[in-house]
């Protein structure tokens, strides 16, 4: 039996959603600082090798710390059919991870957040064609998605021109090379969001998803570091030279998978044609890091400056229409038609499925902590210690106050949706 939350109407889920989409975003921005890293000589393989790494211990930790190893691992072990999917999804992101660094080495962070946000565009067709969002809604919610949709594309389109015509930055080849790789990373990324939401319809929290996820991305990402590279031993030497700015990478590793918890629980909830292009505002706090900490507009022309500026918001204006586009009950029962539908797939209980997906818990949902998930903490804890005892700052110009700045709105925003989330759903 569950227990029923009267707190948690529609309305309030969708509030939910929205505010995740919204802490996803900035963690998601925070988390491509460090890859910075790959102007000062780098390889993109190596950039996404070490934030990947500290990907996969965040990955396990996190999770069990919040809900402990026998939560997770009864989570799976009901719902095997979908390890095969979070590893599949865990790979898709490895390689459009590693395109992304390669696009912010040719045309910079402020300027190739906005086209891998594409992948919103790509999310919200598979979330219509396979997961039946959309269907049954209202005219009014289908201009509102359709309208931010169309928003979105022509924002894309003022980014592109704006970083196909540099002053004093990227060649003209460097810079279309950049573009391509973000686009390709957004279409990879917008593919990913399938395993999500066939993940969250079949009643999987987003914890135990993430957990299996991680085997998938590190083993991509080592598997291109091989190929690319020339092997171990030359992986090996490059992760030896790159040892002092390692903990950076792992940091922006550790910093991403909060913003991808965050976009899990926002698809959860408002589906991936709605919760995607939300937190696809990490843009915005990809052009604050790039031009107000390492100053990146600084030498474009006044009207490479603008285009870029008003591509982006007009981007986040098509993500914010897309976003107050709330499902109404029609559009609702088509979730659970598709929710029923992996019931039947699977054998799964839809009274059990359509419970976890109000984020209402069982009473049984509380097994006993072990010991050994103090191990796994205090690992991932000496694992960041023993980098940051070897760190080194990088020689990349900062400016250090608007730096302040942004931490702190991100915590902010951190312990602010972390506690909604918490207080509702109890991390559900």
């Amino acid at each position: 039996m569950t227990r029923p939350n009267p707190n948690l109407s529609r309305h309030a889920l969708h509030t939910l959603g929205v505010a995740c989409g919204l802490a996803a975003g900035a963690w998601l921005g925070l988390a491509e600082a460090p890859t910075k890293l790959v102007t000062m000589g780098f390889s993109p393989f190596l950039i996404s090798l070490g934030m990947v790494a500290g990907v996969f211990v965040a990955r396990w930790t996190v999770p069990v710390a919040l809900k402990g190893t026998g939560y997770i691992w009864r989570d799976i072990r009901e719902k095997p059919h979908l390890t095969v999917w979070a590893v599949l999804a865990g790979m898709l992101w490895a390689v459009a991870n590693t395109l992304t660094v390669f696009a912010i080495k040719d045309v910079g962070i402020s300027v190739a957040f906005p086209l891998w946000n594409v992948n919103s565009l790509v999310g919200l067709l598979w979330g219509w064609m396979l997961f039946h969002e959309l269907r049954g809604s209202t005219v009014r919610q289908w201009g509102k998605v359709l309208g931010g949709a169309a928003a979105i594309v022509a924002g894309a389109c003022l980014i592109a021109w704006a970083t196909s015509h540099p002053a004093g930055g990227a060649a003209p080849r460097a810079a279309s090379l950049g573009i391509l790789a973000a686009v390709g990373a957004g279409l990879l990324w917008g593919t990913m969001y399938i395993p999500y939401r066939k993940a969250y319809l079949s009643g999987m929290n987003p914890l135990s998803f993430v957990t299996v996820f991680t085997f998938g991305e590190l083993g991509a990402v080592f598997a291109l570091a091989l190929v690319f590279q020339g092997g171990y031993r030359n992986v090996a030497a490059e992760l030896a030279r790159a040892r002092p700015a390692l903990f950076w990478l792992f940091l922006g590793g550790f910093c991403w998978v909060l913003g991808d918890l965050f976009q899990q629980y926002a698809a959860k909830y408002i589906g991936i044609g709605r919760g995607i292009p939300l937190s696809n505002t990490n843009q915005l706090w990809g052009l604050a890091w790039g031009a107000l900490v390492f100053g990146e507009l600084a030498g474009q022309s006044p009207a490479s400056r603008i285009l870029t500026v008003t591509g982006s918001l007009v981007m986040i204006i098509g993500a914010v229409a897309i976003s107050f586009a709330e499902a109404p009950e029609s559009e609702r029962a088509s979730w659970k038609t598709a929710m029923e539908r992996e019931c039947d797939r699977y054998g799964l209980d839809p009274q059990a499925i359509e419970a976890a997906a109000r984020g209402e818990e069982s009473a049984m949902d509380a097994p006993r902590r072990r010991w050994w998930e103090l191990l796994i903490a205090a690992a991932a804890v000496a694992i960041f210690a023993w980098l940051a005892a070897g760190a080194r700052r990088q020689p990349i110009p900062v400016n250090l106050p608007w730096m302040a700045v942004l931490l702190v709105a991100s915590l902010a925003i951190l312990l602010a949706c972390g506690l909604m989330l918490w207080r509702r759903t109890r991390f559900s």
